[in-house]
């Protein structure tokens, strides 16, 4: 973040309560505990707790710097001994902490002067960041983990290094005016809306509304700027008709995939662009990443990369964890990890993919799909339709909600899921554990590797 303390204050629009030493800070942290020599601390507000309360604990750390709201100034820092300001730190006052942090890195965005390109959606918008992040050319940053909302979006901008030419970031959506919020702070010239699905419905009370919150992205597109969608939109549709540019991934789209297939665990696909067509050997399987990858393709010839160099870089594609990981358990038994995350349109990606894969007994172990309102049994009820469609041969479900499954065991926990399993698996089983985050299904692999192991 080669911006100076000057810029860094009139960027955030804050007072300087305490000069500090030169340089400028080595990344934005919001988590004093975790603050390093260096680095500048955010104290946001919460909902019970200032966090401005820890400015001391990180300028104990050697932050380079603080930011704190005024209230937090008197009351935690201006008591604290003058020795504490001798360590060389920055002391930022502003009234409002995140919106300063929000502001700071759409300052440094502009100052690196990267393309920036958007990813939102209700399934998909993570991986298909993590394969633009690998085909795009140049030196790229994009988010870590799951920093995709108005706290961890500025954060993944700030640790932009100096030189970075493209910026891929994910934007995450909880209700409506929150990916205008991230655009306003990204300011996207590309814009990806993988596609639109009963993905918190309960918070947005419909598909219409959460079409509508997803185009948000579209509004804050240049006029040279290009939108990227699925040919079949949906009820996004109307909102496309603004876009600046539109490119669509998809059959039939401008990129799409002519031929394709499955192979020693690659999938080959002779992929059609506005540049001409281009055989990609894709370092994966499933469907639905294949149309993860058209989009991020997609996003790729916005950029202006050439389709061969993109097919070139393939190999550098690795998705984030829990999505998809495939754990190979002994006995010829695979374990297909994919509980990041959980809805109807992903749970029956998932659920096709494990119909195509495997030579022995299918397994699913499913959880809850959080936030899907009042219609959620029907949802879940048609999940388990789809696993029996599947020739899923045991359907484990993990907690009350599942019980809409129809499962053949339901337990109460991961733990109990995990030592079901350990006691039934038999040789060649391949197990997919799917569900939302809440679930916690990550401990379904951790104690069911404890139990075989022992």
């Amino acid at each position: 973040m080669k911006l100076t303390a000057a810029e860094i204050a009139a960027a955030m629009d804050a007072d300087v309560a305490a000069e500090g030493g030169g340089g400028s800070p080595s990344r934005a942290t919001v988590d004093s505990g975790a603050t390093e020599p260096g680095d500048l601390f955010f104290g946001l507000r919460g909902e019970r707790v200032d966090g401005g309360k820890f400015a001391g604990e990180a300028i104990g750390n050697e932050a380079w710097g603080v930011v704190v709201n005024p209230a937090a100034l008197r009351s935690y820092l201006s008591p604290m001994s003058g020795d504490k300001y001798d360590r060389n730190a920055w002391v930022f006052v502003s009234e409002d902490p995140l919106a300063a942090l929000q502001a700071l890195a759409r300052s440094w965005r502009r100052a690196l002067g990267a393309r920036t390109i958007g990813i939102t959606g209700s399934v998909g918008k993570t991986s298909v960041k993590d394969i633009a992040r690998a085909l795009l050319p140049g030196d790229v940053h994009a988010n870590r983990e799951n920093l995709n909302t108005e706290i961890g979006l500025p954060l993944t901008i700030l640790e932009a290094p100096e030189g970075t030419k493209t910026l891929v970031l994910e934007m995450a959506m909880r209700g409506p005016g929150q990916i205008a919020e991230l655009a306003s702070i990204a300011e996207p010239e590309i814009a990806v809306i993988t596609n639109v699905g009963p993905v918190h419905v309960e918070l947005l009370g419909s598909i219409a509304a959460i079409a509508a919150a997803k185009a948000e992205v579209l509004e804050a597109l240049p006029g040279t700027g290009t939108a990227i969608a699925p040919v079949d939109a949906g009820l996004l549709e109307p909102h496309l008709a603004a876009a600046p540019n539109l490119l669509r991934f998809g059959p039939g789209g401008d990129v799409e995939a002519i031929e394709h297939q499955v192979e020693d665990g690659v999938t080959k696909a002779l992929i059609g662009t506005p540049q001409g067509r281009q055989v990609f050997h894709f370092p994966f399987t499933e469907p639905h990443n294949l149309e993860n990858a058209l989009a991020a393709v997609a996003a790729g010839i916005a950029a202006g990369a050439p389709p061969a160099e993109m097919a070139d870089r393939v190999a550098n594609i690795g998705f984030s964890r829990f999505r998809g990981e495939r754990l190979e358990i002994g006995d010829g038994i695979v374990l297909v990890n994919d509980c990041y995350n959980a809805n109807p349109v992903s749970m029956r990606a998932a659920l096709s993919h494990l119909a195509s894969i495997g030579q022995g007994r299918r397994i699913a172990v499913l959880g809850e799909m959080a936030e899907l309102g009042p219609d959620a049994p029907a949802y879940h009820r048609e999940v388990g339709e789809r696993a029996r469609a599947a020739e899923v041969a045991l359907l484990v479900g993990v907690g009350e909600p599942a019980r809409d499954y129809g499962p053949d065991e339901l337990v109460a926990s991961p733990e109990e899921a995990a030592e079901l399993l350990a006691a039934q698996l038999e040789p060649g089983d391949t197990i997919l554990v799917k569900g939302s985050r809440s679930a916690g299904l990550e401990g379904v692999a951790t104690s069911l590797g404890e139990l075989l192991d022992g």
